[in-house]
């Protein structure tokens, strides 16, 4: 077995460290001595050049000392070989405090989790706000931090002391505990858990974090091959579909699935492409000219005596089948210059696009169907202007693409406060009272109101800041979109909050913590 070591922090004094297994001898490279470390930096410092001081605190324990003395030395006065060797410290000082952070978000969050039964993925209330509010986080990247730390700090100590002395990176302490999930949700024994563990330490000296994660799904299914069968079910309970922001107008649509539903994504999103093929008829005649030709080569040479021309045919054939798979197209008026990759994206957004469009009538939270909604200025509308518009639950778009949206879709006017962009007020001709605030809301708030949230308001409930039952009112002031779980957070587990005239709130957690959400005008990114 390898080395396991227990780190206590001793603040200025660095590192203190107690063996808790006999070592290898091969481990010894992994883990350096700590009172070694410490008569490295304990004793007067001695005058040395760059180059080795970066030397000799690439290889010191990492501590706040350490970190202080790398701060001091400009890596553009070193030489490239010490410029990577400064790099490498770097990221040993950001492994310390990434162990650091975990300890945080532990005396934060707690130990265990305050819902479920999962010793990795559990879902907590409070105190995922509370870390969310804190880091500026989404509740989700929260909810990832509190499970990681956890599943390190309970389960995985050799793991966080490999993380503390800079022996692995984050990334790999994070690859380390996801992978291991599966081995702690089916509670395998502490000496299988520990055989993971060390065997994915010492295979992250000489390898990336997706590799170390390949070994330890490698390794359970090796110690548990009757159980691996069953790890199908399991995480199938984890398909799911992302969607990400991207700069310049884009966006990235990330599904995980089981692989045979994602082949027939695949084979249908191929099946439209084939179907709604906009080949250059110019090139279909020379392709059927060559065929011809091609046939009149054969007749005219029965035995195939040419060998070179046949090789020749062959070579083509190869070279278009590659052509095929990067840009379709030619240089011809009108032709379709795409690449396969591209004509793929278009295709399941044409897919999405025609289903959506046909249940506009079927699915309507709060009556209205659920659309993509953009705001554009009425001179950029117009062609008089470029200024940017405005796609909900995105941020800006050109105005190019914002009036491409437009042009196929239906308009709705909306007026705004003119210095600020606050949204006023909006036409109602065609609804009655009730249906129109609800439609004012929604296109005010855009999103959830809890500081990060970006829930589509469309999505969530129109919550009364002051309850009813106690006398708020149902008005614009009073009202605010809020997703489901926000709105159980407020209603029930002690978070509070001001709604004000503009669309801005204050929120209060049971902590005693103010959040303050402002006012949106319509054209901001949220």
């Amino acid at each position: 077995m390898s080395t396991a070591f227990i780190i206590s922090d001793n603040g200025e004094k660095g590192f203190s460290a107690r063996i808790a297994r006999e070592s290898k001898p091969s481990s010894a490279s992994i883990f350096q001595s700590i009172e070694d470390a410490g008569s490295l930096l304990g004793h007067e410092e001695i005058e040395l050049d760059l180059p080795a001081k970066v030397t000799r605190l690439l290889h010191a324990i990492p501590n706040a000392s350490v970190l202080s003395q790398l701060a001091a030395i400009d890596p553009q006065q070193l030489p490239t070989a010490s410029r990577i060797d400064y790099l490498t410290a770097i990221e040993r000082q950001e492994s310390w405090i990434q162990a650091l952070m975990h300890r945080a978000i532990i005396a934060v969050a707690g130990r265990e989790s305050s819902r479920g039964d999962d010793p990795i993925y559990s879902i907590d209330d409070s105190e995922r706000e509370d870390v969310s509010t804190a880091l500026r986080l989404s509740p989700t990247g929260a909810q990832i931090k509190i499970d990681i730390a956890r599943a390190l700090t309970n389960h995985l100590p050799n793991t966080c002391s490999a993380l503390a002395t800079g022996e692995i990176s984050s990334a790999h302490a994070n690859a380390i505990a996801r992978e291991t999930a599966s081995a702690l949700n089916r509670g395998l024994p502490d000496s299988v858990i520990f055989e993971i563990e060390n065997r994915a330490i010492a295979y992250a000296e000489f390898h990336t974090p997706s590799q170390v994660g390949n070994l330890v799904r490698k390794v359970i299914a090796q110690r548990t091959p009757e159980e691996f069968e069953d790890t199908f079910q399991s995480a199938r309970e984890m398909r799911r579909v992302t969607c990400f922001d991207e700069p310049d107008g884009m966006s990235t649509v990330i599904a995980l699935l089981p692989a045979h539903e994602a082949k027939i994504i695949m084979s249908a999103i191929e099946s439209f492409i084939l179907r709604s093929n906009r080949s250059c008829r110019e090139c279909a005649s020379e392709d059927s000219a060559g065929s011809k030709l091609t046939k009149q080569e054969k007749s005219a040479n029965p035995l195939g005596i040419n060998d070179q021309a046949g090789a020749n045919d062959q070579a083509g054939a190869n070279n278009q089948a590659g052509a095929n798979d990067q840009v379709m197209g030619c240089s011809h008026s009108g032709s379709d210059n795409r690449s396969k990759d591209m004509k793929r994206a278009d295709a399941l957004a044409a897919i999405a696009s025609q289903f959506l469009a046909s249940t506009l009538d079927e699915v309507t939270p709060h009556r209205r169907p659920l659309t993509v909604n953009v705001t554009i200025d009425l001179p950029t509308l117009m062609g008089l202007a470029e200024n940017p518009g405005e796609l909900a639950g995105y941020g800006p778009i050109p105005a190019s693409l914002a009036r491409e949206i437009a042009a196929d879709g239906r308009w709705k006017r909306f007026i705004t406060e003119p210095i600020t962009g606050n949204l006023l007020d909006f036409g109602r001709e065609h609804y009655e009272p009730p249906q129109a605030l609800k439609d004012f809301l929604i296109a005010r708030d855009r999103t959830c109101r809890f500081p990060g949230c970006r829930r589509s308001a469309i999505l969530s409930d129109l919550d009364h800041a002051q309850s009813w039952e106690s006398g708020g009112a149902t008005s614009s002031e009073n009202l605010g979109a809020l997703c489901r779980r926000h709105h159980k957070l407020k209603t029930h587990h002690g978070w509070k909050v001001d709604s004000y005239a503009d669309g801005s709130c204050l929120w209060r957690s049971p902590a005693g913590k103010e959040f303050f959400t402002p006012a949106r005008a319509v054209n901001d990114p949220i």
